[in-house]
């Protein structure tokens, strides 16, 4: 079979067959569920897995879905819950004389290392511009730079961004720019530690949403035996944090613009920190979620649609006493979303030629743990994974004439997904914020890693009857206010009304993949192409 990109639409797919199964009620319920208090945020390794995981098998058997992993719906992900206590202070000696830094208010620390207790002894503090090293864009931040036992100190996004839009991708964020790219090239170089410069434009969030992970404790895969390179410390400074830091170094902010021009050396700043973290670490497993629709045609061959059940648990209380992060939009609604594209599958009167695979995973909101996992260890096969559709949160403003791609000009499943909201007089848009990097930022990632075309879309703005500015708007107030903060619950206001018209639109883009002859590709430019190309060499 081909691969080629510009593939034939049957007309056929884009009819309305499988439609009556949506419900925006029965689709609200299942948010409810699983979005309430008494599922206690819905953290991995703890009750609220216990709760979600058993409920999504009983929807899942209810809907009319095959158990997806043998005799059933769990895929078991070993991983190691890492809680640290870190020292409030962190003292900083530096030649304009000594600085205490306050934990929580000016950085934010924790490590991957599951030793009792992780120390800076006086280490030298490095500032390496943006802490990347891009060889075929021509970039390397640690050219000539030894920093074996030394913590780098970085900037948040890309070069390019919002400097110089010929450099990288200028606004739009790529892989570089992502704060799990910064610790991993740091642990590369043999970093001891690497701290991250809070920008909130430029990471697309606030200080607050850092600060939530003081001192909790954050999920890993268990990857003992594996030789993994970590850093000791990773974390984040607030930028008024690092223009202190470089202020008793002698120098000021500059220094960030000139870490955006081509050439740029690190600089040692002189300094030397201290603090420590002590570390509980537990091994236990989580589990993904799959369920199957077995294909009548092709049953050896899989379209996948992912949606991550888990969220932040218990945590800091908010202004309001709440400490439950319900994860109502991120991310109930497409976890429930996937029961409804199920449903919908299970009631076409012709069944999808290509087996469907509706997966649940874990540990998204630690690091896309749980995707990492079925990545590295499939239950199918990528050379037989056709694509990925990914949903992170549903529409809850009311219908919208667009729907947003993420990763514009990835793969040419966005051209299905354009053909097929034509049908339905509505049409593509792409992400508002590209300097989020959101294509990196969610499961259909680990996906596109091992070369499967993987399609991830977020709600509309163009709000029917109100227009683009309201659609912003809520987008804008669910970042600045929601995101990640126990405000993030159901309530009279939402309307799920969009949510099915989007569902909709991945469901004729599951049925379009499930029976074309020729298979989705990577677009030519796509850093993923060459990737698919070696894994389906031998199909």
């Amino acid at each position: 079979m081909s691969c080629n990109s510009n593939t034939k639409t049957a007309e056929s797919n884009y009819t309305e067959d499988g439609f009556a199964a949506f419900s925006a009620d029965t689709l609200a319920y299942d948010i409810n569920v699983l979005a309430s208090d008494s599922f206690l945020g819905r953290k991995p390794f703890t009750g609220g897995e216990t709760k979600t995981i058993s409920y999504l098998q009983k929807r899942f058997a209810e809907v009319g879905l095959e158990p997806g992993n043998g005799n059933s719906y769990l895929q078991e992900v070993p991983m190691v819950n890492i809680a640290t206590e870190a020292d409030s202070m962190m003292q900083v000696q530096s030649s304009k004389g000594n600085i205490q830094l306050k934990g929580f208010d000016d950085y934010v620390i924790w490590t991957e290392k599951t030793d009792p207790v992780i120390s800076l002894k006086n280490d030298e503090l490095v500032f390496a511009g943006y802490g990347v090293n891009a060889p075929e864009r021509g970039w390397n931040d640690y050219a000539g730079l030894d920093v074996k036992g030394k913590v780098v100190m970085v900037l948040v996004n890309d070069p390019g961004y919002g400097i110089d839009s010929s450099l990288f991708k200028g606004d739009t964020m790529t892989y570089y720019g992502r704060w799990t790219y910064k610790f991993e090239e740091a642990a590369r170089q043999g970093a001891k530690g690497c701290l991250v410069i809070h920008n909130t434009k430029a990471a697309s969030y606030p200080f607050s949403v850092v600060q939530n992970n003081w001192n909790g404790s954050r999920l890993h895969l268990d990857d003992r035996g594996k030789n993994a390179q970590y850093c000791d410390v990773i974390g984040w400074v607030s930028g008024p944090t690092a223009i202190k830091l470089l202020n008793a170094a002698g120098y000021d902010s500059t220094l960030f613009t000139k870490a955006a021009q081509k050439g740029f050396k690190a600089v040692a700043l002189n300094e030397k920190l201290s603090t420590s973290i002590k570390v509980n670490a537990t091994y236990n497993k989580s589990h993904n979620v799959i369920g199957k629709i077995t294909g009548s045609k092709h049953p050896d061959e899989y379209i996948i649609y992912t949606a991550h059940w888990d969220h932040l648990g218990i945590g800091k209380p908010d202004e309001t006493g709440d400490s439950i992060y319900n994860g109502a939009l991120d991310n109930a609604s497409a976890t429930a979303g996937l029961l409804q594209l199920a449903k919908a599958f299970k009631s076409l009167q012709t069944k999808p030629d290509r087996t469907i695979i509706f997966l649940s995973v874990t540990a998204e909101e630690q690091g896309l743990w749980g995707s990492a996992y079925y990545a590295q260890n499939p239950v199918y096969p990528a050379s037989k994974t056709v694509a990925n559709i990914n949903m992170d949160g549903l529409n809850n403003a009311g219908k919208t004439k667009d729907i947003i791609v993420v990763g514009r000009g990835q793969s040419g499943l966005e051209d299905i997904l354009k053909d097929a909201a034509e049908k339905l007089d509505r049409y593509t848009s792409f992400e508002t914020h590209p300097e989020a990097g959101s294509y990196y930022r969610s499961d259909h990632f680990n996906f596109a890693k091992v070369g499967i075309p993987a399609l991830y879309t977020k709600s509309g703005i163009d709000v029917i009857g109100k227009g683009k500015d309201f659609g912003k708007q809520k987008e804008d107030d669910y970042r600045a206010k929601d995101y990640h903060r126990p405000s993030d619950e159901i309530n009279s206001n939402w309307n799920f009304d969009g949510a099915v018209e989007d569902l909709k639109l991945l469901f004729m883009v599951g049925k379009q993949v499930a029976t074309n002859e020729t298979w989705p590709a990577w677009k030519e430019g796509s850093e993923f192409k060459k990737l698919r190309e070696q894994t389906t060499a031998s199909r």
